[in-house]
């Protein structure tokens, strides 16, 4: 699902009706209504990869405690670094197993040796950079003694895939969006006006300018060995 989606359109003011006006007196309902909202919203692209994302929420929803919970250095340092080699290693083997396997290849090549190296065809998640240092800086936090960790799975996992941050960024730390998620929220009518305009203005951004753009943009590099150096720059 994009944001500039037709389908976006009808979704954000369902769930946003659903959070001000007929949830709002539970913080707790408003918390389920966003995780849903956000696992729903993800599982648009492609529902298979949501157990990778909540296999990651668990694992540094878990780590984050038992980090806190260590009585000696040795185990601090055994749940960080099993949060980070699982997270890094989910995030390499989707992004770049095939990159290594067909360079390594080529490197054989180089001596002579022939290789036939068994790349996949692998789907490359959407967001799963995202989510995954999300989880990671949170763990971070913890190890470092910036924050406590939480005992809310539901507010954790919230602060893990928020959907207007799950597929397009930025990352943010903990320490700013956890205590948002923890804590009750109030309407505000201006605010509310506010986010819209800059909605607005970010579709603008997005439909008229980026995408016009991006036709020229992807014509000149799509052909870059017919262009001159000044159009290249153009391009770019």
């Amino acid at each position: 699902m994009l944001f500039n989606s037709t389908d976006f359109l009808i979704f954000l003011p369902i769930v946003f009706i659903l959070y001000w006006f007929v949830f709002n007196k539970s913080l707790k309902a408003q918390n389920i209504l966003l995780l849903i909202s956000s696992y729903y919203f993800y599982s648009c692209w492609d529902w298979r990869f949501l157990f990778l994302l909540a296999f990651s929420t668990v694992l540094d929803f878990y780590s984050g405690l038992a980090i806190f919970r260590s009585s000696t250095i040795k185990q601090r340092n055994f749940w960080l670094l099993l949060s980070v080699i699982i997270n890094l290693g989910f995030l390499g083997f989707f992004k770049y197993y095939n990159f290594f396997v067909e360079s390594f290849a080529q490197f054989l090549g180089a001596f002579g040796l022939e290789a036939h190296p068994a790349t996949l065809s692998i789907i490359l998640p959407v967001g799963i950079s995202l989510y995954t240092f999300h989880g990671l800086s949170y763990v971070f936090d913890i190890y470092n003694g910036k924050i406590n960790p939480t005992t809310n799975f539901v507010q954790y996992s919230l602060f893990v895939s928020f959907f207007p941050l799950l597929v397009a960024g930025p990352i943010e730390r903990a320490t700013h969006l956890l205590p948002q998620v923890e804590k009750p929220r109030t309407f505000g009518y201006n605010m509310a006006t506010d986010g819209l305009r800059q909605m607005l203005w970010g579709f603008v951004k997005k439909v008229v300018i980026a995408d016009n753009c991006a036709e020229y943009a992807n014509l000149i590099f799509n052909n870059s060995a017919e262009y001159s150096g000044s159009t290249l720059v153009l391009g770019a």
